[in-house]
């Protein structure tokens, strides 16, 4: 088997590559930038350079590929290229008889289009990888416990014993770690039987704010709380990381969650359904703290 990955240089689909290997495939790792080369090697891919946009690279890289993780980059400066990128990408897969795409959204999808370009570009990405005639898996996770290492959470836990996110602590969710993710892709691309699924994942946990810390806590080791960060404190830590467009973005969804009464799902009660076709252990969060444990520290 012979996989090829985007995104690999970052948390979100690095483990991909650990996960694949595991099962004895090779892995190509697609980065557009040389500083990702070594950590790519070292984490037993194969890189090569390649920016999303160049279709004719896609074409290039996607020969004898068996199948394809994708990724969409959340920080492209303007974020409805996107939909290009993608198009590249499931393009060169069709042309060269990729068997299937396993796509990881980045989070949960909107039923429609809400008016924020990150999020919008993500449904016409999907309406094309469904009609392109490949088969395909779609992985939407909800939040990563790796957002709390950010610059956004992880300073005020070292410095004030708060975990700081923008979310109303009202609002449960089921936190999901990136190497959970990462494996689920890997299950999806190996079940020869899903063709043209999609999957809604979470964590087991469905936690509010103060149950997270709580939680969060006994992976520490000591007391922490909760902060419900405001958004637009949350953006202007983001927009150094993301662009500014991006943390536009991102900091509108968190505001429309601040003013919401009702909170969009970030749950699936039906996990060990999924688990049954995509069989994969999932990490608590007081497991996940216990092992990042030392980037919280003061």
């Amino acid at each position: 088997m012979k996989i090829l990955v985007f995104g690999a240089a970052g948390s979100q689909q690095f483990n991909v590559i650990g996960e694949a290997v595991k099962k004895g495939a090779e892995v190509i790792a697609a980065t557009s930038s040389e500083k990702s080369v070594d950590k790519l090697k070292q984490a037993g891919a194969m890189p090569v350079l390649a920016n999303m946009n160049d279709a004719g690279k896609m074409h290039e890289i996607t020969k004898g590929v068996d199948a394809v993780a994708l990724l969409i980059p959340v920080s492209l400066p303007d974020p409805l290229d996107g939909l290009q990128h993608a198009k590249n990408v499931i393009d060169a897969a069709k042309a060269n008889s990729v068997k299937k795409i396993v796509w990881n959204t980045s989070g949960w999808l909107s039923p429609n289009k809400v008016g924020i370009p990150v999020e919008d570009v993500k449904l016409d990405i999907r309406d094309y990888l469904k009609n392109s005639g490949v088969d395909y898996v779609i992985i939407e996770p909800t939040i990563y416990m790796e957002n709390m290492m950010g610059p956004f959470c992880a300073p005020f836990v070292k410095n004030e014993k708060k975990l700081a996110y923008p979310t109303p602590e009202a609002m449960p969710i089921g936190w999901i770690a990136s190497r959970d993710v990462s494996a689920l892709v890997v299950e999806a691309i190996y079940n020869s039987s899903l063709k043209a699924d999609t999957f809604q994942v979470s964590g087991m946990e469905n936690l509010k704010g103060d149950d997270l810390a709580s939680e969060f806590s006994k992976g520490m080791g000591e007391k922490i709380v909760y902060y419900p960060m405001p958004p637009k404190e949350f953006g202007s830590i983001l927009k150094p990381f993301v662009g500014e467009a991006g943390a536009a973005g991102v900091t509108s969804y968190y505001e429309s969650l601040q003013n919401a009464t009702e909170y969009p799902p970030k749950f699936n009660p039906d996990m060990k359904e999924v688990l049954q076709k995509l069989p994969v252990k999932m990490t608590s969060v007081e497991e996940w703290v216990k092992a990042h444990r030392e980037v919280f520290l003061g």
